[in-house]
């Protein structure tokens, strides 16, 4: 079911599935003259920009956010567009918002392979920590599930929550450490931005992926059971809301 989600995005086009390396593609050359030609922006902090272009390092926090937003804005939708599984045949329902995740996953993979051509061909070094990052990304995956499971649910009796995630989206693009080093920062306003989901592991991929470090263990396995919790409570949530969803949709 996945692999028809992802398919059907792209059924009727000339390039089909060659969309899925040319959109992110565009997007960083997009992004890469708005903020680097235009606003001439540098990126600060410990790490030394000639050592990793400013469009890798963009690009890096960009695929991160792109796959968080993809199940934000897809979700709301993933029960109420297939009312056909609610009301005629016996499904379980949460493989709907799961099949959403994993296509997102699917966006993620290509955009890193995007990441790893664009780097090699501004000659920026790919480090062998490159292989912690299926643990980097692990805890945020499962949070995406979770995340998945809540607003899909409460999608079903809340409509407005599929605008108001287009909103978040957007506030997370910029209150994230994308276009700027959350070094640049007061420490203050360093800890605020820790809260945003994104941040840590924006951070820890850009540290295996483009820097060479190796993660922060301990601050992933925190990151991981919070997200299991919240993931464990959305599927409770999801489970007493959607004896509901026949009635609603």
């Amino acid at each position: 079911m996945t692999k028809r989600e992802i398919v059907s995005r792209y059924k009727g086009s000339m390039l089909g599935l060659l969309w899925t390396f040319i959109n992110p593609l565009l997007m960083l050359a997009v992004y890469t003259f708005v903020f680097s030609v235009v606003f001439q922006a540098k990126w600060g902090g410990a790490v030394d920009t000639e050592q990793s272009h400013f469009s890798v390092i963009l690009f890096a926090g960009l695929i991160i956010h792109g796959f968080f937003s993809e199940v934000l804005l897809l979700s709301t939708n993933s029960i109420t567009g297939n009312s056909n599984y609610v009301k005629k045949v016996v499904f379980p329902l949460h493989i709907l918002s799961l099949i959403t995740t994993f296509a997102a996953l699917f966006n993620f993979v290509i955009g890193s392979i995007v990441l790893i051509s664009i780097s090699l061909l501004l000659g920026s070094p790919i480090h062998w920590t490159i292989i912690f990052t299926p643990l980097v990304i692990l805890p945020l995956f499962v949070l995406a599930i979770g995340v998945g499971w809540f607003i899909s649910a409460l999608g079903v009796y809340i409509r407005d929550i599929g605008q108001f995630m287009g909103v978040l989206t957007s506030v997370l693009l910029f209150m994230s450490p994308i276009f700027f080093s959350i070094n640049m920062l007061p420490e203050y306003f360093q800890k605020l931005m820790m809260l945003n989901p994104l941040t840590f592991i924006i951070e820890q991929f850009r540290a295996v992926f483009l820097w060479g470090q190796m993660p922060d263990f301990l601050g992933l396995v925190n990151y991981l059971i919070i997200a299991m919790i919240f993931t464990a409570s959305s599927l409770v949530l999801f489970n007493k809301l959607k004896k509901g969803f026949a009635d609603v949709l």
